[in-house]
């Protein structure tokens, strides 16, 4: 075994797991260094791999979703990550939703199980000088490792704030108010749904714009990611504003009149047993107590348990247009990678595919790309996977802000198709030929 090559993966999330196992099913041992059990971060609480923090869903599984399209191109591509979540699926009407305990002991159990994966439970404050390696560390790097990035890629490392949303008990959820059904009859009937009326509807938002938020610290002003604000964020920038995002009623008929409600909250189940439900859209920075306040102001959470409270937690970012390259490598070392949403990917899928695509290359850099020219292949824009290595990586991209997967970042079409729905899929045929493509004549 001393003459299997090597690599180092730095960070045991979602992109660091995948990270791993690209290499590892290539014959590369691979050293899988994570803080786990020695320490946890504000947001982690699970002693296994890839734990799920923000939410439980994958978001949706359909082509015509670019999201949808991501997981499918990582399931050609042999994905851990992706691999794991559907073993360990719930019912969540069009979206890829997992129980996250299982999730996360599934991952865990792949990795530790591998011949060729050697754990290495510490915390880690430089980087290794020699070798290849990938930093997988997250949003919530910090201390001496965030330091050292800073050093070694001379930068000053952008950041901003990232919410989590409260589970509450199953059995404490009125069943005679609530009522199962999801969004336009898609899927079966995974959600919980909340109605409200106009009265309790602007009760509950006054409720929410003047409860008591935790002060953020570092900042004068709050910096939030577009795609997870706080709700009463959202709630602040206009009375109806909730009613147009998390709380909108549109494709939800109430069993108990008939019509549609003038709001409704979604509660999506979290884990197998059906025992937790999350708020769906309500990450949060109250505190504790104005959340049991405000949020049992929901008709049919009168007296709801919460089991977890919702967080806010400080996520970090690189400039990564300035210093990567788009298979994550970076510009200063080819045998640096970096993976993750430290990268400014948006998203558990996201970030595991960023994950499967260093992975991928680094396996390529440490196996020579001179000897096998096959391990050269690189997904081009026209798939989801290849157009946000190439966002991440683009100079003229200015301002420079997290992104969740999307047909904007993809290479347009050569024929003009106006109806929205058949040029997604004519978008999704196209990713998955090359993706098919990329497997038969490639060293994956």
């Amino acid at each position: 075994m001393s003459d299997t090559p090597s690599a180092t993966v730095i960070g045991a999330g979602l992109a660091g797991c995948e990270a791993a196992w690209q290499l590892a099913r290539r014959g590369i041992i691979v050293h899988l260094v994570d803080m786990k059990p020695e320490r946890f971060s504000p947001a982690h609480r699970f002693a296994g791999f890839a734990e799920l923090v923000c939410s439980n869903s994958f978001r949706s599984v359909r082509l015509e979703n670019a999201a949808g399209l991501l997981k499918e191109e990582m399931r050609r591509l042999n994905s851990l990550i992706m691999h794991c979540a559907d073993r360990t699926r719930l019912p969540a009407g069009g979206a890829l939703a997992v129980d996250r305990e299982l999730f996360s002991t599934a991952v865990t159990e792949q990795l530790t199980q591998h011949p060729l994966l050697r754990i290495v439970p510490e915390c880690v404050d430089t980087i290794p000088r020699d070798g290849t390696v990938i930093v997988a560390t997250g949003p919530l790097t910090d201390s001496g490792l965030f330091a050292d990035i800073r050093r070694r890629l001379d930068i000053e490392t952008l950041h901003f704030y990232d919410a989590a949303a409260p589970i509450v008990s199953a059995e404490s959820i009125d069943q005679k108010i609530v009522f199962r059904q999801s969004r336009y009859g898609r899927g079966g009937d995974d959600y919980l749904n909340c109605p409200m009326n106009k009265v309790e509807y602007e009760e509950f938002w006054l409720a929410l714009t003047r409860a008591e938020r935790v002060e953020l610290p570092d900042f004068d002003r709050e910096i939030v990611f577009e795609g997870c604000m706080p709700i009463e964020t959202m709630a602040s920038r206009g009375k109806d504003t909730i009613r147009f995002g998390p709380l909108k009623p549109v494709g939800l008929i109430d069993p108990r009149t008939g019509r549609e409600p003038y709001a409704c909250v979604q509660l999506r189940q979290d884990n197998r047993a059906g025992s937790l439900y999350n708020l769906v859209g309500f990450q949060t920075r109250l505190r504790f107590g104005e959340q049991r306040r405000v949020f049992r102001l929901i008709p049919g959470l009168e007296n709801a348990e919460f089991l977890r409270y919702g967080v806010m937690h400080r996520n970090t970012f690189l400039p990564s247009p300035e210093v990567l390259n788009s298979d994550y490598s970076t510009r200063i070392n080819e045998r640096l990678f970096f993976a993750g949403q430290i990268t400014g990917v948006e998203g558990y899928v996201e970030s595991a595919a960023s994950g499967l695509l260093a992975g991928w290359q680094a396996a390529g850099q440490v196996l020579g790309f001179a000897q096998d020219e096959r391990l050269k292949c690189l997904p081009s824009d026209r798939t989801v996977i290849g157009a946000m290595a190439r966002y991440i990586s683009d100079p003229t991209v200015r301002h420079f802000q997290p992104m969740n997967a999307n047909f904007g970042l993809v290479r347009p079409l050569s024929e003009q198709i106006r109806k929205k729905e058949r040029r997604a899929q004519a978008l999704a045929t196209r990713s998955l030929q090359e993706i098919d493509q990329l497997v038969s004549r490639c060293a994956f």
